[in-house]
Parts: C-alpha cells; sequence; structure tokens
C-alpha cells in the first residue's frame, strides 16, 4: 500500500467524520482498494462508528479501540499499525480541498518520493457576522495540516508525538520531521482543508491561545531537549531563542497587555521564567546574524496580528521575569 491516512478520533460522531471519509471516496485518478488506506484510532471513549458505516466505503478502513491517552498517544497509535509505504495524519474533523489531492500526493511519490512533503493548505474561517471565509496557509511547517510522510524514515529516525503533549502538539513533531532530513519536497497545490466547527477545542473559546501560550512553551521544551538529546546543538539554540523572542512578541500584542487578561499573562510568565532560565545558555550562544534573522521573521508575522511595538524593551521584560 502506498499512501494511509492516520485519524484520531475522540468524541467525533459519524456525521463529523463522515466528510472526510467522503472526500477520500471521491479521489480521482487512484485505485483507492490498492494504493490508499484509513487507520481510525478511537481515543478511549464510547462514540464508536459502526461496521457498517465503515464498510460502506470503497478503501480499507482499519478502526481500532484504545485506551483513553490524548491525541499524541493516539495517533502514535496510528503510527504504530500502519503499513504504507507513506503516512498523512489528518485530524478527523477535517477534509481533502479537492478531488485530486492523492493523486497529488501519489505523483509526488512516484516523481522520487520524499521523507517529507509539506503543502499549503486552505484552513476556513468565520467573519465577526459567521459568514465563512477561505484562506491559504502558505510554507506552514507546524500545524498537522497537510503533510506526508515516508514511514519507515520515521521508524528508523525514532520519530513520535510526545505522549505527554496534548494542546499545541503539532509543532514538536512536524519540526522534529523535517529538520532530520533534507529529502524535503514542497507543494504549493492545497490538497488539505482545515474544516471550522464551532465546538472545536480552538475555536470555541476566543481566548484559547492565552489560556494554553504556556503548553507552546511545554512543546517547545520537548523539542529543544530533543534536538540536545540527538546532538543537533545548532537546532536547538535556533529554536530556544525563537520561543524566546516569540513569547517577547506575544506579551506586547494588545490582548496580552489588557489587564482584563492579566492572570493569563502572569501564568504564561511564570512558566516563560522556567523555560528561559533552562535554555538561556543557548540563546546567549547563538550569533548575531541568526538572531536578527530570527527577530526580523517574527515581526513581519506579528506586526500582521495587532503587535503593539515596545511597551517594554526586550532587555527590561527579561529582568521583568527573572525577578518573578
Amino acid at each position: 500500500m502506498k499512501l494511509q491516512i492516520l485519524v484520531p478520533q475522540y468524541k467525533e460522531t459519524e456525521e463529523i467524520i463522515k466528510p472526510l471519509l467522503d472526500s477520500i471516496a471521491l479521489q480521482q485518478n487512484v485505485n483507492l482498494t490498492k494504493d490508499v488506506g484509513v487507520i481510525i484510532v478511537n481515543d478511549g471513549t464510547e462514540v464508536r462508528l459502526s461496521e457498517d458505516f465503515l464498510k460502506s466505503y470503497p478503501f480499507e478502513i482499519k478502526y481500532i479501540l484504545n485506551e483513553h491517552k490524548g491525541v499524541s498517544s493516539t495517533r502514535n497509535c496510528c503510527l504504530d499499525n500502519s503499513k504504507a509505504d507513506y503516512i498523512c495524519f489528518c485530524d478527523s474533523d477535517d477534509m481533502f480541498y479537492n478531488m485530486c489531492g492523492l493523486w497529488i500526493i501519489l505523483r509526488e511519490i512516484e516523481c522520487g518520493g520524499f521523507d517529507c512533503l509539506i503543502s499549503d493548505f486552505i484552513e476556513e474561517g468565520r467573519m465577526p457576522d459567521k459568514q465563512p471565509f477561505f484562506l491559504t496557509r502558505e510554507n506552514d511547517c507546524t500545524f498537522v495540516h497537510g503533510k506526508v510522510y515516508r514511514r519507515k524514515y520515521l521508524l528508523k529516525n525514532n520519530i513520535r508525538w510526545a505522549d505527554e503533549l496534548t494542546i499545541h502538539e503539532d509543532s514538536y513533531f512536524n519540526v522534529l520531521c523535517q529538520k532530520l532530513t533534507n529529502k524535503i519536497k514542497h507543494c504549493t497545490t492545497p490538497f488539505y482543508l482545515w474544516k471550522w466547527r464551532d465546538d472545536s477545542i480552538c475555536r470555541r473559546d476566543a481566548k484559547y491561545l492565552l489560556k494554553t501560550y504556556y503548553k507552546m512553551l511545554d512543546s517547545n521544551t520537548l523539542l529543544v531537549q530533543e534536538f540536545i538529546n540527538r546532538e543537533k546543538i545548532e537546532f536547538a539554540r535556533f529554536y530556544a531563542t525563537s520561543m524566546i523572542y516569540d513569547s517577547y512578541f506575544t506579551m506586547n500584542k494588545a490582548e496580552w497587555i489588557n489587564q482584563e487578561n492579566k492572570e493569563y499573562r502572569d501564568n504564561t510568565e511564570k512558566r516563560f521564567k522556567e523555560y528561559y532560565l533552562r535554555f538561556k545558555k543557548l540563546f546567549e550562544e547563538i550569533d548575531m546574524a541568526t538572531k536578527s534573522k530570527i527577530i526580523t521573521g517574527i515581526k513581519n508575522r506579528f506586526f500582521t496580528e495587532g503587535l503593539f511595538m515596545e511597551s517594554i524593551t526586550f532587555e527590561d521584560w527579561i529582568n521583568h521575569i527573572v525577578k518573578l
């Protein structure tokens, strides 16, 4: 089998997961019975997919009931049960964007293969009046969406999801995958749709990022430590420095300065102090050219997200953090 699509299921019903499976069934110029399969792992819930539902599709679906361990462990279970040459992780409430998506992936495989395929993908959003809009996420390296990996590459390099991460887990896995190989392909034709769902974890709460930013620090901590363990110190320095400056510029955004969100800022800064003291040496070792490149990249991204520049200088903020 050339490609398996790996899907964690928690409380998603047949109605929610049906668009994903339907979008696979609609794929053109692909041998669905020979080249494509799906693995769905139930993360320990009583929301079960029926045998009749699963057998209604013209491709192999392996359905596994697992104990509840969270999304990362569930994806690892998917990976452990896969057998295809290449794998693609999909969320159960998303779908493929067009009818040639799998053909695009298989064509990339046939044209020399890759360890990592990184594709642009489509994000569905909502305007304040609830009207939908669609935008293209270009050159994204962190979200799980639109990524395909060679299975034996993951196994050979012991690349797995970090079981302890249940939020912001994508960046740990994807960055690790993409930094341990030079066999990467970029696909500018989107084939994945990150669908909007009102009750999804990151859409139902307007303050989701404020409440969970400290989890990004947890994810990045594991990533930097993993690079250290693998003796990839240059990568460890880069991602530690990136996280330090990302945190600083995040604290300069209007919603973080707003006193209404002081509790979230205080909690995040306390967690950041642990992070900074742990990786301070890596930050101090990085060369100025790389540091300037990191700062420029973050500024360019944050200027479109409401960055309020220099409510506090970087040096003053770090001094404030150390004194907490």
